[in-house]
């Protein structure tokens, strides 16, 4: 597997004629472990489905190395590269979670008794082991939180999207999945969106600020926290930093 990162050229997305989300958005997202911020409203989630192909720009592109995924096997390659777990996530009526996780291993590639043999592994990197033979409808929304992580990890992405993955996970869960991150391969690269900044230095490698559709930084974590105010205490230059950035001029 080789390092991968996604790139936006020139992007513009809007959902409707009169609201505009992305204009000529242009930027790499780091190779490595991304955290990905901004406010409600930013544009995150846009971003992270144009970078799934859930989405698709009106104008610009999305490519990851030399694949530019419009359509035909250009598509299909992308997406066997790329993992996305979006902020909602779906229960297929009638399945388990093993079976859930193992479908979409499918869709990504897998052969079927591949996929059930990775759903397996998936689940238990999430401690979601002893859930696997309960229908996904009777899970609870943080359950339901790690089997959409399950979901990414399944076939061996080069590129994990990952949209406020912890949102209703206890501390506990939050500190498995930190795990799950850092046992990822090297060559993996992650892009997380989150409103958590705590243990940023701990678990990042680089951090990218978007607010009102426009790059408002992007850079590694030591460069990013260097923007907090001299006074902050130490366990709060994240925010601060943040704070600052969130307001400033683009730098990226």
């Amino acid at each position: 597997m080789s390092a991968a990162s996604v790139r936006f050229e020139g992007c513009s997305f809007a959902y409707r004629r009169n609201r505009t989300v992305l204009k000529d958005l242009s930027f790499d997202f780091p190779m490595g472990r991304t955290v990905f911020l901004g406010p409600n409203g930013a544009g995150k989630s846009t971003v992270l489905g144009l970078a799934a192909t859930a989405l698709r720009p009106r104008s610009g592109a999305v490519r990851l190395g030399d694949l530019v995924p419009r359509h035909g096997r250009d598509l299909k390659a992308y997406r066997q590269k790329v993992a996305w777990m979006p902020q909602q996530i779906d229960c297929v009526p009638g399945l388990t979670a093993r079976e859930q996780v193992a479908y979409v291993g499918w869709l990504k590639g897998l052969s079927r008794s591949g996929a059930w043999g990775r759903a397996v592994e998936a689940l238990r990197r999430v401690e979601m082991q002893d859930h696997q033979d309960r229908k996904v409808s009777e899970l609870s929304g943080g359950q339901m939180r790690r089997v959409g992580v399950a979901q990414s990890l399944v076939h061996g992405a080069e590129v994990l999207l990952l949209d406020e993955p912890t949102a209703g996970m206890d501390p506990r869960q939050r500190r498995v999945f930190h795990e799950v991150l850092g046992g990822l391969p090297q060559d993996v690269s992650v892009v997380l969106s989150t409103h958590d900044v705590a243990d940023l230095d701990e678990i990042y490698d680089h951090v990218v600020v978007l607010n009102t559709g426009v790059i408002r930084f992007c850079g590694p974590v030591e460069q990013f926290l260097a923007h907090a105010s001299a006074d902050a205490a130490p366990g709060r230059r994240a925010e601060s930093a943040y704070d600052a950035v969130v307001g400033g001029v683009p730098a990226c």
